[in-house]
């Protein structure tokens, strides 16, 4: 499956644009701003060049942005997720630094005319693309010699009960099915994964709710959806991305496992 194949896609960029519009808040690009230099040991990114592949929301580019990075450079196949982040960065008086525009990684004449970047992040992007391999090559291509490749997949090593192929039937039933059936699944995804079907639980998903913008700056319903109907969507076992990295010339410096994604940080050598 390639990434052209709009037909069978999420509406990634709606419902980013869709966030931006509703719940864009600066708190957000604080707390993402938090997530990103702590998993990437920094105090700071002055002076530093940031490649953003599948830029999204454009709340992680601006959290680049405020961190000091010296230049941003964001691109996604989506073009509603290319204006989610323009509208982001007009909000902030469109840094002359911040650069977004339309692109597929899997595209290597495309890929070969974004820079070469100090960080390349792709925060649950890659395996979205339906080329997963493919994907993590030509993202890992853009990273300089000496820098850091920041990326998130979703991991087949937790997704035991239920299993990836479960998770894959629901994103196919997802896109394929209309909005009121839609809606009808995240009720369901609520009540079995965060209510346990249970309704003593809704006070403690309600605080869940509130709270959870201070783990990325994300909106829960917002990432519901996104898990629910993220089609294409491959899973990847933790070693074999490792593995693959490694042999790419790449070193494993931290990994944070647990999540639906697990989190690495690679450097190029």
């Amino acid at each position: 499956m390639e990434e052209e194949e709009d037909e069978k896609r999420f509406a990634f960029g709606q419902n980013w644009k869709n966030f931006i519009d509703k719940d864009y808040a600066a708190d957000r690009v604080q707390t993402s701003q938090i997530h990103l230099l702590d998993f990437l040991g920094r105090e700071n990114l002055d002076g530093v060049t940031f490649l953003d592949i599948g830029c999204g929301s454009g709340l992680h580019s601006l959290a680049a942005v405020q961190a000091g990075a010296a230049a941003v450079h964001g691109f996604d196949y989506d073009i509603l997720s290319v204006k989610a982040t323009n509208s982001v960065r007009a909000r902030v008086g469109s840094p002359s630094q911040w650069f977004a525009e339309q692109g597929s990684v899997l595209d290597e004449e495309f890929m070969a005319r974004v820079p070469m970047c100090d960080i390349v992040y792709s925060w649950g992007v890659l395996h979205h693309t339906g080329d997963v391999w493919r994907a993590i090559r030509n993202a890992a291509g853009r990273v300089k010699l000496g820098g850091e490749f920041y990326i998130a997949l979703y991991s087949a090593d937790v997704q035991v009960d239920p299993t990836p192929a479960f998770w894959l039937d629901v994103k196919r039933r997802y896109i394929s099915s209309g909005g009121l059936v839609q809606q009808a699944m995240v009720v369901w995804y609520v009540w079995r994964f965060c209510l346990n079907y249970n309704p003593f639980n809704i006070p403690a998903f309600i605080r869940r709710k509130n709270a959870y913008r201070l783990e990325r700056g994300m909106e829960i319903f917002t990432d519901i959806r996104d898990w629910l109907g993220g089609w294409p969507m491959e899973f990847v076992y933790d070693s074999e991305a490792i593995k693959a990295c490694e042999e790419l010339g790449f070193t494993l410096k931290k990994i944070k496992t647990g999540e639906a994604n697990t989190e690495f940080l690679f450097e190029r050598k």
